[in-house]
């Protein structure tokens, strides 16, 4: 699941105080596709949006700066995942695949 950055560290953090997760997604954003998540395409955001906060350059300008806009999510990490058709739950393969037809 790819989403906003700080998803993976919500999820992380659900998991560790034993917190389910849960996805809330329509079916047009599931791409049946891609074998993993480690597929999805992650927008790269404007370095100079980590390297000049609040107007100011904050960062030296040799430094490389990695500023994706998105992240992904495990599906381990998912407790189920909820959308117009249907909750859908682990395993997510067959799960997906019934609710896609």
């Amino acid at each position: 699941m790819a989403n906003k950055i700080g998803t993976l560290n919500v999820a992380i953090l659900a998991r560790h105080f034993g917190i389910p997760f849960y996805v809330a997604a329509p079916t047009s954003s599931i791409d049946m596709s891609l074998a993993t998540g480690a597929q999805i395409p992650i927008e790269q955001r404007d370095p100079s949006e980590v390297s000049h906060g609040m107007g100011k350059q904050t960062a030296p300008p040799e430094v490389d700066i990695y500023n994706p806009a998105f992240d992904v999510t495990p599906a381990a990490l998912v407790s189920a995942i909820i959308t117009e058709k249907g909750v859908i739950e682990p395993p997510y393969e067959a799960s997906l695949k019934r609710i896609m037809k």
